[in-house]
């Protein structure tokens, strides 16, 4: 290192002096010398924050020129109308708005009023009622002559949004039917596994116009779907929104359409300004009036195997009292190996996890035997899980069996107990969407996180931390202290050296926020930083095209 040093021609400084001298940060020349030579330990640490604040820096100023582009896009305004159909449905709700939800309401309203397309990521805790903040922002659009599309990831929760936004809406979602309203519109849902005559009907009502919600999978973009008028896109629990996703939509629409993604994960605030920094943020962190607080608690089978005993128990007391139960396996079985099984967890591996196929008859002819069971995954055919799914929310099975094809959007009002079988293989975030599916009616919900982790291992401390709050922030902060960093900053970053060698998210908050201000600044004076061309030139090399596409997705 010593002969290279003696050696080696500096580069031009690309950051700008005026950001060196307003952040008080060393020259690069002097901080390459002085981190792998360091002189005192004092040049070493101001060695290390000035490269910190080059990498902070890329990713921001790349983020910032994103949303810079973006917002210049054109957008068809879609002003709130004081007669419509969104006036008629806040006239017909049984219950008032939150104060978020009214808040962050006004916020999609004002962003869909613009002249440019609105890309506004919606975050709140599980059952916060994101989904109706998002039909009161379909409904505007639909006043407006426009038509709003919602995407979930998966046909199952694809047909769950369909009937809960065709419930919610009642006659004002029934046009051409007898009980429709005055100038209702038509909500329609669109998947794969639609019949052939079905999907033809589908998709003429959307072509012309006269469904103005159509509800379906990521397919909704691509297979022969052809929108009158799209002006909104809703993205369910996707987490980012792709650069095909947006080519495909921009495809589909005069001008690009206005984006809201929700998600039901918390952020937190330095992965949001990380890797969510192109997007408008709002948050929904009260829970509606009448939602019942939810109790979490470990099983420690292995220890005292009564525990499981009662565990059991309680599921056959709350179905006595009328209710409905969850258990929650981490895989299917019957295969080699299961897409859908979490990763190893930290606790040995003794034995593969446990699997829906194998705990269903166990439980039917041992601890829950007499009681209805229902069994639900991934590999069943979409119909069989659309009719599982139906009989459950009819109460027709009081205990559905299934993977974590129910972690979001299934909404069950009697259901009041859940149980997670080889809960340490979850993720903390995971856990707390599965949670989130009990205590949504006026019972108290109750998780049982069983697992044979043994006290004080890290697998069980992520299991107390889960089980002693229901605050999704906090945990969302456990998640990423337990969690590589590289899993946040990008997917390219698995399997080779990560580009961000020196930044951490948890360590550097004040610093990621920082530059986030000063690409701010710099980006509006030089959008294209077409007068810091050396700048330009080193955020391209640490931020390259696959991560800025990662950044991008999400």
């Amino acid at each position: 290192m010593r002969v290279v040093l003696d050696a080696f021609e500096p580069p031009e400084d690309p950051l700008p002096g005026t950001v060196r001298a307003e952040r008080n940060l060393v020259g690069l020349a002097g901080a390459l010398r002085e981190i792998h030579r360091p002189s005192t330990k004092e040049e070493l640490f101001r060695a290390r924050h000035r490269l910190k604040w080059d990498e902070a820096f890329a990713v921001q100023l790349t983020l910032v020129q994103r949303k810079h582009r973006a917002a210049s896009w054109p957008a068809k305004p879609r002003p709130r109308l004081s007669a419509g159909l969104l006036a008629a449905f806040d006239a017909a709700l049984p219950y008032e708005l939150t104060g978020g939800q009214q808040a962050v309401g006004d916020e999609i309203s004002a962003d869909l009023s613009g002249a440019h397309p609105m890309h506004r990521l919606l975050q709140g805790e599980v059952g916060s009622g994101k989904t109706l903040v998002a039909v009161r922002a379909m409904l505007q659009v639909v006043d407006a002559g426009g038509q709003a599309a919602m995407l979930a990831p998966t046909e199952v929760l694809a047909a769950q949004h369909y009937r809960g936004i065709a419930e919610l809406l009642g006659p004002l979602g029934r046009a051409g039917e007898l009980d429709s309203a005055d100038g209702a519109t038509r909500v329609t849902l669109v998947t794969g596994s639609l019949g052939a005559a079905a999907r033809r009907r589908a998709l003429e009502e959307i072509a012309a116009g006269d469904s103005g919600i159509i509800v379906g999978t990521h397919a909704l973009l691509y297979e022969g779907v052809d929108f009158a008028d799209l002006g909104l896109v809703v993205v369910d629990e996707q987490h980012r929104f792709g650069v095909e996703q947006r080519d495909a939509l921009r495809a589909k629409a005069e001008q690009p359409p206005h984006v809201l993604v929700m998600t039901a994960t918390p952020i937190p605030r330095t992965v949001a300004m990380t890797v969510y920094g192109d997007l408008e943020t709002s948050t929904l962190s009260e829970l509606p009036r009448g939602r019942s607080p939810i109790a979490s608690h470990v099983v420690p089978a292995a220890e005292k195997p009564a525990y499981l005993d009662r565990a059991w128990q309680r599921i056959r007391e709350e179905v006595a009292a009328g209710h409905q139960a969850y258990v929650v396996c981490p895989r299917i079985g019957d295969a080699s190996s299961d897409e859908d099984a979490p990763p190893e967890s930290d606790n040995g591996g003794r034995r593969p996890p446990l699997a829906v196929l194998d705990v269903a008859p166990l439980l039917s002819d041992g601890p829950l035997h007499g009681l209805r069971l229902g069994v639900l995954h991934g590999r069943l055919p979409a119909d069989e899980k659309d009719a599982v799914m139906r009989s459950f929310a009819a109460g027709k099975i009081d205990v559905l069996i299934a993977t974590t094809v129910v972690e979001v959007g299934v909404n069950v009002p009697n259901a009041t107990v859940m149980v997670v079988l080889d809960a340490e293989r979850f993720g903390v975030s995971q856990l707390h969407q599965l949670r989130g599916r009990v205590g949504r009616g006026s019972a108290a919900g109750l998780c049982l996180l069983v697992s044979e982790a043994v006290a004080e291992s890290p697998a069980r401390e992520r299991l107390d931390a889960v089980a002693s709050t229901t605050d999704g922030f906090r945990l969302a902060e456990i998640d990423l202290e337990q969690r590589r960093e590289g899993d946040v900053l990008g997917a390219t970053q698995s399997g080779r050296r990560s580009h961000l060698r020196l930044l951490s998210l948890l360590r550097d908050t004040k610093l990621i926020g920082e530059a986030r201000l000063e690409a701010i600044s710099l980006i509006e004076e030089d959008p294209e930083l077409e007068r810091h061309p050396a700048l330009a030139a080193s955020v391209a090399a640490l931020v390259d095209e696959e991560r800025a596409e990662y950044l991008e997705k999400g």
